[in-house]
């Protein structure tokens, strides 16, 4: 009889420390892009030196809609932009059709931020197409309609050439997985991908093909700096750095910062645990990735936009002095 209590109270333990074990579910973009490698080797990073924290990784669709899952409560986790953050607050541009986005953004705070790489705007070698300004009566793949990175790059080359998407070029719809694809079957002549180097998709396809990154003819002017606003800068995307690349010469396009956001009512030391798994244990990431050398834990915590820090993730970079 006292083994069959002792037995009771063992199993009732267990399913105790079971129930108390917290699950995180973090959504992201599609997996083979460098924003959602950063995301989800974030997860597994906390995932290997927490035991009662996990964090569920779901990849694949649009991080504007993702941001609006983690603010109704349907998600802890999501990519978030300086940018597409406050266009939710105002309610503009993707998120004109949805009234309640400004109140919903109340709810969505940050964890930490990192670069979300050059856009690259990427043509075959033999391409009559030799700068962004020669793209009127191309087909081109900006990005996931309704998504931050078709709404950049459609702004870019229109800063920057003039041209209007729809106007003097055609705009393929696709998701990121189809939008490459299209582009390895010659459907679409320009394809575009904000990634940090190198990326998989240009290691593919630069294994079978050359590829040419293109960039506009005059960047510095007045539309341009109204495009960058406070949180886009001119990036230089470097010759050499595919083995068919035809660049011999650096071309320039923009970069931006994204980030991790994270519902603002998750537990602040959940929040806290996870965001100082990661950064204690950064060095788990193998040299072998280059694009790590962008993660560094004093611009993580940058106020950048709107969004505010959450108290969890403050918490830690005012212990390793991060902030201030």
């Amino acid at each position: 009889m006292r083994k069959n209590l002792l037995a009771t109270v063992a199993a009732l333990g267990l399913a105790a420390s079971a129930a108390a074990a917290e699950t995180l579910r973090m959504a992201t973009i599609a997996p083979s892009l460098s924003a959602a490698i950063t995301m989800a080797t974030f997860a597994n990073i906390a995932n290997d030196n927490l035991e009662d924290i996990t964090i569920e990784v779901a990849a694949g669709g649009a991080a504007t809609l993702h941001m609006v899952e983690v603010a109704r409560g349907n998600l802890e986790l999501s990519m978030t932009s300086p940018v597409v953050y406050n266009l939710m607050k105002a309610g503009k541009a993707m998120y004109a059709k949805t009234p309640e986005a400004p109140e919903l953004s109340e709810n969505l705070q940050l964890l930490m931020w990192y670069p979300y790489g050059a856009y690259h705007f990427a043509v075959r070698a033999d391409s009559d197409i030799q700068m962004l300004d020669d793209l009127e009566g191309a087909v081109v793949f900006l990005g996931p309609q309704g998504g931050g990175a078709y709404n950049g790059a459609r702004g870019w080359i229109e800063a920057s050439t003039g041209l209007k998407v729809g106007e003097d070029y055609e705009a393929i719809k696709a998701n990121w997985q189809t939008g490459f694809q299209a582009f390895l079957d010659g459907k679409v002549d320009v394809y575009i991908n904000g990634c940090l180097d190198p990326c998989q998709q240009f290691i593919l396809f630069t294994e079978t093909e050359a590829v040419r990154f293109i960039g506009p003819e005059e960047y510095e002017t007045e539309d341009v700096t109204k495009f960058l606003g406070n949180f886009r800068f001119l990036r230089e995307i470097p010759a050499g750095l595919y083995e068919n690349q035809v660049n011999d010469a650096a071309v320039m396009s923009w970069d931006t910062s994204v980030g991790i956001g994270v519902r603002a009512d998750v537990d602040e030391e959940t929040v806290y645990q996870i965001t100082k798994a990661f950064w204690d244990n950064i060095g788990q990431i193998s040299s072998d990735a280059p694009w790590a050398a962008g993660l560094d834990v004093n611009y993580a915590p940058v106020q950048r936009g709107h969004i505010q820090l959450h108290p969890g993730a403050e918490r830690y970079y005012r212990e390793v002095g991060a902030l201030k």
